[in-house]
């Protein structure tokens, strides 16, 4: 099932998500809802957040990259409760991003280039990877909706400034997107970092 990807400005997003338990229920139908969901939106990841289940939960699928990124074929990934851990000798990298939960904006974020990350997979089996690269960025965006950051709170305060009338108006609802979106209930609190 599609589900309505949850704009910034949501309290949801601003939320620290919760420990998924090997009993939770209907684990195994949100991933597949989300799975619908990013592939809707034209995503390459998702986190539970972004269709307002506040769970450690992400899915990633890179696949749709691999022509210009061809060690990124067929890589995808459900992660519960992951950790990560930056490699802060590793070079950092800037690179454009965006996000479903932002539409319409995309800026230059630095981040590592090499992380581990310990995850548990949708069959509950344990994973301790090292990635770098691409993947490694994936990963760092997705998992920072787990701990209540997007990739507009790592953007540089002048950038900042200069996109929030359109941050501003994604919280309103004024936005244009492709898929079914929720944004924040009338009185809620839309402050950011």
């Amino acid at each position: 099932m599609i589900l309505p990807i949850y704009l910034y400005g949501h309290p949801v997003l601003t939320t620290e998500a919760r420990e998924v338990a090997p009993d939770e229920p209907g684990l195994g139908q949100l991933i597949q809802n989300m799975k619908d969901t990013m592939y809707a939106s034209d995503g390459i990841g998702i986190a539970a957040p972004q269709v307002g289940h506040s769970l450690q939960l992400v899915y990633i699928d890179v696949d749709a990259l691999k022509g210009d990124l061809p060690d990124l074929a067929g890589v995808n990934m459900v992660l519960i409760n992951p950790v990560i851990t930056i490699d802060e000798t590793s070079p950092v990298m800037t690179r454009e991003e965006g996000c479903l939960s932002v539409p319409g904006i995309h800026e230059k974020v630095e981040r590592h280039e090499h992380i581990h990350v310990h995850y548990y997979d949708e069959n509950w089996q344990e994973h301790d990877v090292d990635v770098e690269g691409y993947l490694a960025r994936v990963i760092q965006h997705e998992c920072d909706h787990l701990h209540k950051t997007l990739f507009v709170d790592r953007v540089a305060g002048y950038r900042k400034m200069m996109i929030r009338p359109r941050l501003n108006n994604i919280a309103r609802g004024k936005v244009d997107a492709d898929y079914q979106v929720r944004v924040a209930p009338a009185g809620a609190s839309r402050r950011r970092k």
